[in-house]
């Protein structure tokens, strides 16, 4: 999966050759799983239709601060005219996880450069807060120019990212440096330079998730209802912030396909366990999300138990707790495991600290409604290896990885 995948991209246009390759571009991005909005500048229109690219990204395309098809008479208001309808460019701009401006003309560029927003592409750059890339599109000489090399080196200086034209021949005839990178090499270079800043990049997490099933026989087993969601949808946020992962998953409906991420599927407490300690000496982070049987029968039955008697015991065993044994053997790995109580709950999240090594516990309590097991949301408060708390109001479980997630980038900050 793309790193740009759910990315809020607005593509911006200005008017060169190169902006008939903009169809393609869009295409790609909109494949690569993000939602695109074009911005043109009046003269691109004249090279590529706002048609074409707003069927492509699905979206309307804007090229003026104002929608001149607002401006007609309304009969249906005492035959007034109706207000144009305005582009919000603070709105576009803030809505941007990414700005891309290709092609970035010469007079595009110097314009971003010395603030002069004549148009409504250029607003909406002044306005963005995000990333921002452009890709330059002109002939040799004006490429080399000393006025446009000084656009380049004052915009990067702002922050934003330069994508280098490509050599080739140019539309003047020239031969040389000035053709707008291709569409896939655009996108390509896009993946590589957001993924290369992820602020996970180079770090490797070990997350368990779901429960675990204990043999009694071959058709019954002691479980719990746990669901997996939430030592999933960690391994989903790690991935996404640039980390490996490693997820260890006990029996679960649950699937996840994302770059980034390895899934070992398990059934049992000691398969879980021997995954975790196969992989934990070559691991940055470890989160014990899973939810772990503590008990197992001491002996499983070769067949199924038939029912006979009236009564029926099964003598159970410890299992090997997962947690602790790798507490015990941890060097510089940060370590992080949940506590679903339902009394004294502080008291005995603060104990698994102790007892199990942990830099980190994330606490949550059958007693908070919308909290624990089949739930979509979750309550939790973190507490550190020092003891400090931080409580959190209930979320969805998607947002509590993320703020495990970036508890985790905040160590390594």
């Amino acid at each position: 999966m793309s790193v740009l995948s759910g990315k809020k991209i607005v593509l911006g246009i200005s008017g060169g050759i190169a902006a008939y390759k903009t169809a393609s571009l869009v295409r790609l991005l909109v494949k690569a799983g993000a939602e695109v909005r074009v911005v043109m500048t009046p003269s691109a229109k004249d090279f590529v239709t706002p048609l074409t690219l707003s069927t492509l990204s699905k979206n309307p395309v804007f090229s003026s601060f104002y929608n001149d098809d607002e401006k007609e008479a309304d009969s249906s208001r005492n035959g007034e005219q109706a207000l144009a309808q305005w582009n919000n460019h603070v709105e576009l701009g803030l809505w941007a996880d990414l700005m891309l401006i290709a092609p970035a003309t010469a007079n595009t560029l110097s314009k971003m450069a010395t603030g002069n927003s004549d148009n409504f592409l250029v607003a909406v750059y002044l306005s963005a807060k995000c990333p921002v890339y452009f890709a330059p599109a002109m002939d040799l000489d004006m490429y080399t120019h000393p006025s446009t090399l000084g656009s380049f080196q004052r915009l990067q200086q702002f922050g934003n990212v330069m994508i280098p034209a490509e050599s080739g021949e140019l539309a003047s005839g020239l031969i040389g440096q000035g053709r707008m990178a291709e569409p896939e090499n655009i996108v390509s270079f896009l993946e590589s330079d957001i993924a290369s800043k992820l602020p996970l990049k180079g770090k490797k997490i070990l997350v368990t998730a779901g429960p675990t099933y204990e043999a009694i026989d071959p058709v019954r087993f002691i479980g719990n209802h746990s669901s997996g969601k939430m030592g999933y949808d960690i391994a989903k946020e790690a991935a996404s912030a640039g980390a490996e992962v490693i997820l260890v998953s006990g029996p679960t409906h649950l699937t996840l396909q994302k770059s980034g991420v390895e899934v070992i599927r398990v059934t049992s407490a000691q398969q879980m366990y021997e995954a975790c300690h196969a992989h934990f000496a070559d691991v940055d982070v470890a989160v014990a999300a899973a939810a772990v049987a503590d008990y197992r029968p001491k002996k499983a039955a070769d067949q199924k138990i038939k029912k006979t008697a009236a009564e029926f015991a099964i003598e159970l065993e410890k299992t090997q707790d997962i947690l602790a044994s790798l507490g015990q053997i941890k060097q510089s790995q940060y370590l992080i495991g949940f506590a679903l109580e339902t009394e004294n709950e502080i008291a005995n999240a603060e104990q698994k600290i102790r007892k199990k090594n942990l830099d980190l516990i994330v606490l949550n309590s059958l007693r908070d409604q919308g909290a624990g097991f089949g739930h979509e949301t979750n309550k939790v408060t973190f507490i550190d290896k020092d003891f400090n708390r931080e409580s959190h109001d209930l979320k969805s479980k998607e947002a509590v990885a993320s703020d495990i997630i970036h508890k985790i980038i905040a160590h390594y900050a």
